[in-house]
């Protein structure tokens, strides 16, 4: 009885990303782009909070924030130290790839909302291209001219095969 519901339960979820179609080295590469825009964030969320205007400071904080959601969600070896990370990673790993480039590009934008500064936009420039990378991913993959073309001329035998029955029927 178990084993049937546990079988239910994991065909409604998601699939992970690489079954939508991602390539090893695409997955690899948004997975890298990921820890880079973490270490980014990280390292200009610092520099923001050496200030004393307190929307810099928010900013900082936000952008440290984005940080360690990276890093959460991209690279969870990296944060062995808490307990809930694989839980986490595994349900980020669930999501489609345009909710991911949806989250990541937002968590992105706040901070430059906050503070329109050239730090906090260079810091959040790679987690904000983190999120368009996924985003481009849920777009799919372009078709080749060949196939377009076979399927256009189909598509033209079909229509002028329709054409000739109706000539056809009233004659």
């Amino acid at each position: 009885m178990s084993g049937s519901d546990g079988a239910a339960v994991s065909a409604g979820s998601a699939p992970p990303a690489q079954e939508e179609g991602m390539t090893w080295w695409y997955r690899w590469l948004c997975r890298l782009s990921g820890v880079l825009g973490a270490v980014s964030c990280a390292v200009s969320g610092l520099f923001s909070c050496v200030t004393i205007h307190p929307l810099n400071v928010a900013a900082g904080v936000w952008m440290i924030m984005n940080a360690f959601v990276l890093l959460l969600c991209e690279a969870p070896f990296c944060c062995q130290f808490v307990e809930f990370a694989t839980a986490v990673a595994e349900r980020v790993d669930r999501l489609r790839s345009w909710q991911k480039a949806v989250f990541y590009c937002g968590m992105a934008v706040i901070p430059i909302v906050m503070s329109l500064t050239l730090t906090t936009l260079l810091g959040n420039a790679i987690a904000f291209a983190t999120g368009v990378l996924y985003g481009l991913s849920a777009l799919g993959k372009k078709g080749d001219a060949v196939s377009y073309a076979r399927i256009q001329q189909q598509k033209q035998q079909a229509d002028e095969g329709r054409l000739a029955e109706t000539l056809e029927g009233e004659l």
